[in-house]
């Protein structure tokens, strides 16, 4: 289903999943309140933790190309949206995250430019027309088993180690 299926608070929520895949700075800043948590941000790279979740949506894309949300089903009570979707795209960057809180990479999964196709919940709280507040519930083993992360080869495993190395270098 795609946002003009919905109406209201879901309709917002909706528009903000096409966000990940394509939107610009100007567009996060019309859905995403400027004070906007999202839950999720705990092991993503430090600009993600910010308010505003653009950081958050280039550092999906720079993982994964053809990025895709897919609305199977959507709840709305009050100022709370709910989706359960299915994210989908091909993985060809390395997929960098960090220890919780800090700047200290933790995994980069090179590229193995597999397509997956996962499912996810994503629940929204809304306030005047703006989203306010994000938190999620993946299937990252799924993930892990589409992209080839797991179980890891001798190879994939040495790709990795390299991967966190020019994570780090980055990050310094």
């Amino acid at each position: 289903m795609t946002a003009s299926t919905y109406s209201g608070p879901a309709a917002l929520c909706a528009h903000s999943m096409d966000l990940m895949a394509t939107g610009s700075r100007e567009d996060f800043e019309r859905v995403f309140h400027p004070q906007a948590v999202n839950r999720e941000a705990a092991v993503e790279p430090p600009a993600a933790r910010q308010p505003g979740f653009y950081a958050t949506a280039l550092w999906l894309r720079a993982a994964f190309s053809g990025l895709r949300f897919e609305i199977h089903e959507a709840a709305e009570h009050d100022d709370l949206v709910v989706f359960h979707v299915t994210m989908s795209g091909r993985h060809t960057g390395d997929f960098v995250t960090y220890q919780p809180g800090t700047a200290t990479v933790d995994a980069a999964m090179p590229p193995a430019g597999k397509a997956f196709a996962i499912t996810q919940t994503h629940w929204f709280r809304t306030r005047d027309g703006m989203i306010t507040e994000h938190w999620a519930n993946r299937d990252d083993l799924a993930m892990a088993r589409q992209a080839g992360w797991v179980p890891p080869s001798p190879g994939f495993l040495l790709r990795a180690a390299l991967a966190k190395r020019r994570a780090q270098n980055r990050s310094a």
